[in-house]
């Protein structure tokens, strides 16, 4: 059996992990897309990191593909994504798939949004829909 700590170990071996502390230097940076892949309940409980574009880890390959009939403009944007989860297990798998998909500006939170909210980063309410 493979474990998924051994999958998460290897994709960080293979992406750009940066600590939150240093993440929040990307925040207001008009090239980098934070892309939050947690729980629609997660953001709900936990907040988010203010101007994250959401996507649910389950959709992430569909919304990344050209070719997909769910396929998101976002992601055909020239943009650097910075993806992250609550602790950076989802956010490391998740690099390494859009990574192996052709996107080449690509890291994670390595530490997540636990490490972003205690490394003082900005955070906020998700919004509500309407």
């Amino acid at each position: 059996m493979k474990h998924v700590k051994d999958m998460v170990r290897a994709a960080n071996a293979a992406i750009e992990c940066i600590p939150a502390a240093d993440a929040r230097a990307l925040l207001d940076q008009k090239d980098v897309v934070f892309v939050d892949l947690r729980d629609i309940r997660e953001l709900e409980r936990e907040g988010v990191i203010p101007g994250a574009f959401h996507c649910p880890r389950g959709m992430l390959e569909f919304w990344i593909d050209p070719e997909s009939p769910y396929a998101k403009a976002v992601f055909q944007e020239p943009k650097r994504f910075v993806f992250y989860c609550q602790s950076g297990w989802r956010s490391a798998l998740s690099t390494k798939t859009a990574q192996d998909m052709g996107l080449a500006r690509v890291a994670h939170i390595s530490d997540g949004f636990t490490g972003w909210k205690q490394a003082g980063g900005a955070t906020a309410q998700k919004p509500a829909k309407g």
